[in-house]
């Protein structure tokens, strides 16, 4: 089963020691052949929307810079189970904020 892990950005300061542990769990990651893919993601983007004949494009798909997504990881897992304890270890790595986590579907 495959997971996308999704994370917003917080005001959090990122330390020496926050990019070793996150080093040091990216690195389980792939080794177990867990971490598919991972990056950042800009703040703004673009939403692209339809309505009939009319494509519509607009800045940004979030009204403020908190609400966007700022990064992801693409995981392959044995259950929903063993991807939330993931989501729950980079938690506790990176601290407080708000993640969200959930399965792909298709090849």
């Amino acid at each position: 089963m495959r997971y996308l892990m999704t994370t917003k950005p917080s005001d959090a300061v990122a330390d020496e020691n926050l990019y070793i542990e996150m080093g040091k769990f990216v690195e389980e990651l792939t080794a177990a052949g867990v971490l598919l893919a991972t990056g950042g993601l800009e703040p703004g983007g673009v939403r692209i929307t339809s309505a009939g004949a009319e494509i519509t494009v607009t800045d940004g798909p979030f009204a403020e810079a908190k609400e966007a997504v700022a990064g992801f990881a693409l995981i392959e897992v044995r259950s929903k189970e063993e991807a939330i304890e993931l989501a729950r270890r980079f938690r506790k790595i990176v601290g407080d904020g708000e993640s969200v986590v959930q399965q792909v579907f298709g090849p």
